[in-house]
């Protein structure tokens, strides 16, 4: 019994008749070579790993996933492909509300950004077919019944995310990948919010309320040169790291959260321009034909500047130079 038991252990690591090496794929499903290696095929396996290491160290943002998908195209057997999943390493997350004309286009963008996407439509408050649609272009499905504001959705959807970066878009405009691409490979790259480079229409007179404080904000934050660029603008992305610090102040306050990532050290950047002002949908008005959405965007951004003078102090951070105003006396 023995000596069949040496017997099969030698016929499976023995080369075959003609000289080429075994390959058997481990528990994990990589390849394991079986035999002894001539030198001369060690030498051009590691030129090759060496060519794709610089390859690699060059590039590091597509690298990582076309390394994996050659790997199983080269090795793996097709009905072992198919068994293989793969976490998603990018989530985006989508709020929608009666959005049955653009979801299904919106989504398919969505999923041509990165080869291993997740896409999360937050459904709330719809009484048409949005979730149904959502659901036949392979969408994960978060549904509630009443309406909870693009913000609120966006918060819900990263707590549910599973990727390491989170986008960021809305169900009534239709962006195409590879103006949505940009906001991820920044992330990839090491930053950590990545906004839409978008300033508003700043030459336009008067100038929006809402356009006036953003640009005030981030000069108080310190980080004029993000100009009129926020996280209350979509597309943008953001960390799981980022999430994380941020998961306190949460989401559902976007310029809040600006704040609070760039007094935390976060690296945030404008990265790629998006002209939303000209995607948007004409929004719905009051009887004095204001927008009623400025209100709470500017509620949102009073917010931020009073976390900031609770925190920097009352002039945020910023010093008084020589003047000794406590000098005064009220009389």
């Amino acid at each position: 019994m023995g000596d069949n038991n040496q017997k099969m252990k030698r016929s499976r690591t023995a080369p075959s008749r003609s000289g080429s090496q075994k390959r058997v794929l481990d528990k994990g499903g990589h390849i394991q070579q079986a035999g002894k290696i001539k030198p001369l095929k060690k030498r051009r396996s590691t030129r090759r790993m060496i060519k794709n290491r610089r390859t690699t160290s060059q590039n590091p943002v597509k690298s990582a996933p076309l390394i994996s998908e050659q790997f199983m195209r080269n090795h793996l057997k097709p009905e072992m492909q198919e068994s293989v999943t793969h976490e998603p390493l990018v989530s985006v997350i989508i709020p929608a509300m009666n959005e049955e004309a653009l979801i299904a286009r919106i989504i398919r963008e969505a999923e041509r950004i990165h080869p291993f996407t997740e896409v999360i439509v937050v459904v709330n408050g719809s009484t048409d077919q949005t979730e149904a649609r959502a659901i036949a272009a392979g969408a994960r499905i978060i549904s509630y019944s009443e309406a909870l504001g693009h913000d609120v959705g966006r918060q819900i959807g990263a707590e549910a995310a599973r990727g390491q970066v989170l986008l960021f878009i809305d169900g009534d405009m239709l962006i195409p990948a590879q103006d949505l691409k940009p906001f991820v490979s920044a992330v990839l790259s090491g930053i950590d919010i990545a906004l839409n480079d978008y300033n508003g229409p700043v030459r336009k007179v008067p100038v929006h309320p809402v356009v006036e404080a953003k640009h005030a904000l981030n000069t108080m934050l310190g980080r004029s040169d993000l100009k009129g660029a926020s996280m209350t603008a979509v597309p943008h992305a953001i960390s799981r790291a980022a999430f994380e610090m941020l998961r306190e102040g949460g989401l559902q306050i976007p310029p809040l959260a600006q704040a609070m990532a760039i007094k935390q050290g976060l690296l945030v950047k404008a990265v790629h321009r998006v002209p939303v002002g000209r995607l948007n949908p004409l929004r719905r008005k009051d009887r004095r034909n204001q927008d009623l959405l400025t209100g709470v965007v500017l509620s949102d951004h009073e917010e931020a500047v009073r976390w900031l003078t609770l925190h920097q102090g009352s002039r945020g951070g910023f010093t008084d130079l020589h003047r000794a105003r406590h000098l005064v006396r009220a009389r």
